[in-house]
């Protein structure tokens, strides 16, 4: 964890090691009791690609099982 400050003219500095690891742009997420900065990838759909490359279920498949588990709380 690192302090940081803004400056006079509110800008943000983050140290060199994190902006390695994270990139350089991020979102701004407001929260009840801070705030957040979210990475953003680059590339967008290679990130979710990578994040998601070890999972071995199709969507459809995702899809089915939610289906299946609605119909059985819902007790058909």
């Amino acid at each position: 964890m690192s302090d940081v400050t803004l400056d006079d003219r509110g800008r943000l500095t983050l140290p060199k090691e994190m902006r390695e690891r994270y990139g350089d742009r991020y979102r701004v997420v407001e929260l009840h009791d801070g705030i957040k900065l979210v990475p953003i990838a680059d590339d967008p759909l290679a990130a979710l690609r990578e994040e998601f490359a070890d999972i071995d279920k199709s969507a459809e498949e995702f899809r089915d099982e939610a289906r299946e588990a609605a119909l059985e709380e819902a007790g058909h």
